[in-house]
């Protein structure tokens, strides 16, 4: 698949450090996806509403492949989809961009100076002045109501080096560990995230206080320590954060987070959700201050349970679970303008879209339909703005009526790429069971697709477990670019996975190599019978728990497949338990330890462990792993390919010393695809 990229890029250079990575052009002489094209794509991210509603304030992060590296630039556009405009051109990053000073100003995070910090700007982007010169990084930041305050992240340190321990040995490089929580997903744990208030005086940081000054814990969480885990109260009197305030075994074994409330006056701080045993994450106070809402799960150790939407009156501290009759997540949430009500995002049947929640009577009414997702929702003069995106397309940002769901493109970031792509049909399809229930299965035909034709097929295999194979478009298990590759994607919806109702996802808990895998089988299954499939040449692929799937299927599939692809996969369960560093994870997937012979669950998870069945595994498998994984450590890769060697079974293997759970680097990408794909063609074509 040849495809002729003439990458443009600004040629400008405002701060005299380095080229500019700017807009990608890509001519694409065949109308199919390519890694290249791929990594073509404009991604945004980050939308914002100036306070007036008419403006709207996003992110674009372009990709450069020969310069390893990508670089985000800010735009701003009317909430009507006029005056579209770039309003930063600079080699270093704008991130975190917010309306301030009633939309006249902008404040981002730049490193230009040398570390992050927080930047002022024009609303046309003139006029760059740098407000904060904090001694570290700051991560992100959140100015007050009245904006004479700014909330912000920065690191601090964690733990005991040997030179504290030992100060005449200072080039001493051993780590000195005496409990859990060592390592985080891609990073010995040496710093955490701490929330910090400081006043803005003449245009400065002034008065910089941590808010949770002497805590060893975290805020936000990590690893994703999103800013969205912490808000002003509209009165700027009051912050609101989520933490899970333990450490160490304690933090291992746990995800019981909670809601605090700070007050700058009396820089007293008071747990809100005392008792509430599982996540509480994502504070909003209410546009009156008299309430605040939040995501919240139930159980302690389960970091899939319900996401129920939870409102508090703050007088009389009277909770509320606005979902209890919604037997979905709430996956995120605004307040209507009048604090009445929410929008909301959440899966339902494969499909993310916009929900309008009523306060009063929790009447919950959806608004969005049609086979995309929405991934954020604001509201901005009179009518709603969101991201959505599907299988074959990437973010964009568009216009809904709020009313009867009608949606509007305003942002056409990636029109001219999208308008020279053939892009494949994405059918869904209600396959039944093994024992009768109805799954829905996504299957994604190959551009021109002829059905006298017979194509090679891929089994996806979603990671999580518990994470909804819906409509995302993936900037790397992407399935347009599977398709596009001559392969015909089946992609289900197995039993483990949210937006079916909590029984369908909470099946797979104590049971990964039981009805889930049934499911993948009955998938393939059905589809192999169509007569456009080549039922000799199919393939199953998949990364997490989608590895452990294609670990588990080789020693089970029954001669089905002939080419295995796993990245980032658990083979040997017993090692996994010992060596992932969130251990509620395992005791509440696997069922508790495998020592303890007395728990029926957890003797029948560790029964089920892929390394166990090797002795039938037949089929050549590539095995990819990134050695800063510390969720997955790249060593279960390591065994698997090892076992496969060993066996005389062909067998390749990718390993990124620089990568973690995920491949991120372009270029670390692009090796990524290549590899992929010459290894199913070698096998399936």
């Amino acid at each position: 698949m040849a495809a002729t990229l003439a990458v443009t890029a600004c040629n400008g250079n405002k701060n005299g450090d380095g080229e500019i990575i700017g807009k990608n052009s890509p001519k694409i002489e065949n109308g199919l996806m390519t890694p290249e094209v791929l990594n073509s794509f404009g991604r945004i991210t980050d939308l914002q509403v100036s306070p007036d509603g008419k403006k709207l304030l996003y992110g674009v992060s372009y990709i450069s492949i020969p310069k390893n590296k990508s670089n985000r630039e800010l735009f701003t556009i009317n909430a009507d989809g006029s005056e579209k405009r770039q309003i930063t051109e600079s080699p270093k990053s704008e991130n975190n961009a917010r309306w301030i000073d009633g939309g006249k100003k902008i404040a981002f995070l730049s490193a230009e100076s040398g570390s992050s910090q927080i930047w002022e700007m024009n609303a046309d982007g003139s006029d760059r002045k740098q407000i904060s010169e904090y001694d570290k990084d700051i991560d992100a930041f959140i100015y007050s109501p009245d904006g004479k305050k700014v909330l912000f992240i920065s690191q601090v340190k964690y733990g005991e080096r040997a030179s504290d321990i030992y100060p005449d040995l200072p080039e001493a490089k051993g780590r000195v560990i005496d409990d859990l929580m060592y390592k985080h997903w891609d990073e010995w744990v040496e710093t955490i995230p701490h929330p910090f208030v400081a006043d803005i005086v003449d245009g400065k940081l002034a008065n910089i206080t941590d808010i949770m000054a002497g805590e060893p814990y975290e805020c936000p969480t990590k690893p994703d320590a999103d800013i969205a885990n912490l808000c002003w109260s509209p009165d700027s009197k009051s912050v609101a954060y989520s933490s899970r305030k333990k450490k160490g075994k304690d933090y291992a074994l746990s995800t019981n987070t909670d809601i605090y409330l700070y007050h700058l006056d009396s820089k007293k701080t008071e747990n809100l959700t005392a008792g509430m045993m599982g996540y509480d994450t994502n504070p909003q106070f209410s546009p009156d201050g008299k309430s605040i809402a939040w995501i919240s799960m139930e159980r302690d150790g389960y970091e899939s349970d319900k996401k129920r939407l939870m409102v508090m009156e703050l007088a009389t501290r009277a909770k509320k679970d606005l979902t209890t009759a919604f037997d979905y997540n709430c996956d995120a949430f605004e307040w209507t303008p009048d604090g009445k009500a929410f929008w909301m995002i959440a899966c339902k049947l494969g499909v993310t879209h916009i929900f309008h929640v009523d306060g009063a009577n929790s009447v919950i009414r959806q608004v969005t339909t049609g086979q995309y997702d929405f991934e954020e929702v604001k509201q901005a003069n009179g009518e709603l703005v969101a991201l959505r995106h599907s299988m074959s397309k990437p973010n964009e940002v568009y216009a809904v009526n709020p009313v009867n769901g009608a949606t509007k493109e305003l942002s056409f970031e990636n029109k001219e790429i999208l308008d020279q792509l053939t892009l494949g049909k994405v059918e869904g399809r209600w396959i039944t069971t093994t024992d009768n229930q109805k799954m829905l299965t996504w299957v994604i035909y190959p551009p021109h697709f002829d059905p006298k034709k017979k194509y090679p097929a891929i089994l996806y295999c979603q990671g999580g477990p518990q994470s909804t194979v819906s409509q995302f478009f993936s900037y790397r298990w992407n399935m347009q670019l599977m398709a596009a590759n001559g392969y015909i994607v089946v992609a289900p919806n197995r039993r483990g996975l949210p937006g079916f109702g909590q029984k369908w996802n909470e099946q797979i808990s104590g049971d990964y190599g039981g009805q889930n895998m049934k499911d993948y089988l009955s998938a393939i299954d059905a589809v192999a019978n169509e007569p456009f499939v080549n039922k000799d040449k199919l393939g199953a692929v998949g990364a997490s728990y989608g590895g452990f799937s294609v670990y588990w299927l080789a020693g089970h599939h029954n001669k089905r497949f002939k080419a295995f692809i796993a990245h980032a996969g658990i083979f040997n369960l017993e090692q996994q338990y010992l060596e992932t560093e969130e251990s509620w994870f395992a005791n509440w997937d696997l069922g508790g330890p495998f020592w303890d012979k007395n728990n029926a669950t957890a003797q029948r998870s560790f029964a089920n462990s892929p390394h166990k069945f090797v002795d039938k595994w037949d089929t050549p498998i590539l095995v990819t792993v990134g050695e800063l994984d510390y969720r997955i450590l790249a060593s279960q890769g390591m065994a698997a390919f090892n076992a496969a060697k060993l066996r005389g079974i062909p067998a390749e293997m990718l390993v990124f010393p620089d990568e973690n759970h995920w491949i991120t680097k372009p270029q670390n990408s692009m090796l990524w695809q290549r590899v992929f794909f010459r290894w199913l063609d070698k096998w399936l074509k």
